[in-house]
């Protein structure tokens, strides 16, 4: 393993920021369900990355961070059935619509060594 990170160009690569505000105290059933759902992003091979990330300071807020294949593997997302039940269960969790912003991702860069370490919960 090197020390170098590992660069990728995204050429053609489609992605989304998404802010997700909870209900006052329903963030912990939020990012369950965001589990459940990312534990079956198998049936969707042009999902690349999905990051779930908390806002430091807001405890209603999550942050997802995708990056999809192409445009094709986005529209596949969308009619997946891991996003449908999530979809199903999602409203009734926010206390707004979520704020969705499209991206056309260029480079990446990632150290190897997130790869090889114990991501076990």
């Amino acid at each position: 393993m090197s020390d170098e990170p590992v660069q990728v160009l995204l050429a053609g690569r489609r992605s989304l920021l998404v802010r997700l505000t909870c209900q006052e105290g329903l963030r912990p059933a939020m990012l369950d369900m965001l589990n459940t759902y990312t534990d079956g992003l198998d049936e969707e091979p042009g999902t690349e990355v999905l990051v779930v990330s908390l806002d430091p300071d807001d405890a209603n807020i999550v942050w997802l961070y995708e990056i999809f294949k192409d445009v094709d593997a986005e529209n596949a997302h969308r009619s997946s059935a891991g996003f449908a039940r999530m979809m199903s269960t999602m409203p009734e969790l926010l206390s707004g619509q979520p704020a969705v912003l499209r991206m056309d991702p260029l480079r990446m860069s990632m150290q190897e060594g997130v790869l090889s370490e114990d991501w076990s919960f």
